[in-house]
């Protein structure tokens, strides 16, 4: 399918990027003062004003600071997509405090080590995921937790009827009458905070986690630099933009890199309307499609899958929907085929990484796209492949090797771990762990992982994390985990486990006891269980067979 808009793009004359020096609040500061009366967020038909969104930052700086938030301290974050974790997280920024934004699927075990990693003594928190962080108030790891409920931001009737069905849901609401537990409403109650956005560009911004290179989770350290240069990097590249005029769905959860550039940072630079989710319900996806009517997507593969698949996608208007935007994880040629002949609306794709902030290839928004590619470098970041082995050697075009990277948006390290800094940051060069290459025109493409990584639905899921739960399992003598081929979700988590003699064991349990300790992605949805694993001659275990042998399933319908 053709789109006119695509006109020839020249790689050896890539756009011009200007980053300028300000902190990420002067994003909203800037678009409040330009454009006060436009809708800032869009929830669930809830419109919020760049002007009181602002004022919303300011009240909540005011009321974080008298709680005790100081400059480079750290304000953790367990919250979905909502307006609350917007207007907090520019509050924290606004008075040099670092945001650390938890993932609110991760299981208790997983919060308590950031929030412990990170040393956050604030918590802002939504009702229903209270048990996960409760027993960090009570043994003095947080003085306080700032508790919110969605139906705070919510429209009516909604805002009355969402308590209800929380309740038949059996999930925790409201606040605990327990010392220690502070109301966010009240804070928006007070006045606002009387100055302006304190850091400056170098400072720490957010530390966010990742599994980096091993299965450990770290925190890469963004400066407002990094955050703000990844913002620069998007508007060089996407020229047909109109400030103040576009709305864009904002589904990606803003706890993770991708949404946090994509759906927050870089919406606000120009004053776009963002359409929050907190989550992704078919059906109320697309009542947000035909209602609002949005003019950018960005979204990763199993979106894309779920749309073409469901039978009311005809019924919706794509007419001002000209760009979609897909990350994460690979898109299939057939799903981009299937999605723009339906819609009429190119999907784009990018790579990026959390330890980049996260964008640094892109397919240009005029020129050619070539399936399989990740696009060009972003203008500023150089990239190149160097040899798997050493790192050292740099390979000629259409040979395989690591992608390797630097640029402005590249983070400073990994939080109080200079070791696994040194790993991946190498004279200035950031090593990502893909196997890569680039072709004559300069465009690159993802040929596999380095790591045993698996991407399922656009998470990263580690497998030595998950081995390491199923061997507490008194019953597991071996286990293995890898990602097997998934037409829906690209991968998913898969284990292969040897039984102990003479023990039972089946699916269910495995999935249950994993459940407890792992959040629900990581959860292996398929359980095999060996007499015996494949191992080479000296003993180790083959997960690569194993994934070969998923692969051959996969492909024979298996």
């Amino acid at each position: 399918m053709g789109f006119p808009w695509l006109n020839h793009y020249d790689p050896g004359v890539p756009p011009q990027v200007e980053v300028p020096r300000e902190a990420v609040p002067w994003l909203l500061w800037q678009a409040a003062e330009r454009f006060p009366r436009l809708p800032a967020l869009d929830f669930y038909g809830r419109c919020t004003t760049y002007a009181t969104l602002r004022e919303q930052a300011a009240r909540l700086a005011r009321g974080l600071e008298e709680l005790g938030l100081a400059p480079g301290d750290r304000l953790a974050f367990l919250l979905p997509n909502c307006p609350q974790l917007v207007a907090a997280y520019f509050a924290a920024l606004s008075l040099g405090a670092v945001a650390v934004l938890l993932n609110p699927l991760n299981s208790p075990a997983e919060v308590r080590h950031q929030v412990e990693n990170s040393g956050a003594r604030l918590l802002v928190a939504l009702d229903h995921l209270l048990p996960k962080a409760a027993g960090l108030l009570t043994d003095g790891t947080l003085s306080r937790i700032i508790v919110t409920s969605l139906s705070e931001a919510l429209p009516w009737p909604l805002s009355w009827l969402y308590p209800l069905k929380a309740w038949r849901q059996g999930l925790p609401r409201g606040y605990p009458a327990e010392a220690g537990y502070i109301p966010f409403r009240r804070l928006l109650s007070g006045p606002p905070h009387p100055g302006p956005p304190r850091p400056g560009p170098g400072d720490v911004a957010v530390l966010q986690y990742t599994g980096g290179t091993t299965g450990v989770p770290k925190a890469a350290v963004l400066t407002h630099a990094n955050l703000m240069a990844n913002v620069a990097q998007i508007n060089a590249w996407m020229p047909r933009v109109k400030v103040g005029k576009e709305r864009l769905v904002g589904l990606l959860p803003m706890f993770h890199a991708f949404g946090l550039t994509v759906c927050l940072n870089w919406p606000v630079s120009v004053a776009a309307q963002v359409l929050v989710l907190p989550r992704f319900e078919i059906r109320e996806f697309l009542r947000l499609l035909r209602r609002a009517r949005p003019t950018i997507l960005p979204g990763v593969p199993t979106l894309f899958v779920a749309l073409i698949h469901h039978p009311d996608i005809r019924k919706v208007d794509f007419s001002r929907l000209w760009a979609c935007v897909s990350g994460s994880a690979p898109l299939p040629a057939e799903v981009r085929e299937a999605f723009e002949r339906l819609t009429g609306c190119p999907i784009l794709e990018g790579y990026g990484l959390t330890e980049a902030s996260p964008v640094t290839h892109f397919t240009p928004f005029s020129g050619r796209r070539p399936v399989g590619s990740i696009g060009l470098p972003f203008p500023g970041t150089e990239a190149k492949i160097v040899d798997a082995l050493t790192g050292e050697r740099e390979l000629p075009p259409g040979e395989v090797g690591e992608l390797i990277l630097r640029g402005p948006q590249v983070m400073q390290g990994y939080w109080q771990n200079p070791g696994e800094t040194a790993l991946v940051l190498r004279d200035g060069w950031l090593y990502t762990g893909d196997l890569a290459r680039m072709d004559e025109d300069g465009y690159f493409y993802i040929i596999d992982r380095k790591k045993d990584l698996i991407i399922s639905a656009g998470y990263k899921i580690f497998p030595r994390e998950v081995e390491e739960v199923l061997y507490r399992l008194p019953q597991v003598k071996e286990a293995v985990v890898y990602g097997a081929p998934d037409p829906y979700r690209g991968e998913v988590v898969t284990a292969v486990i040897v039984p102990q003699p003479g023990s039972t064991l089946t699916p269910e349990e495995v999935q249950t006891f994993c459940r407890e300790h792992l959040a629900a992605y990581k959860v292996p949805r398929r359980v095999e269980f060996r007499p015996e694993l494949p191992k080479s001659a000296v003993g180790k275990i083959l997960r690569r067979r194993l994934r070969e042998e998923g692969r051959e399933d996969a492909a024979e319908g298996g």
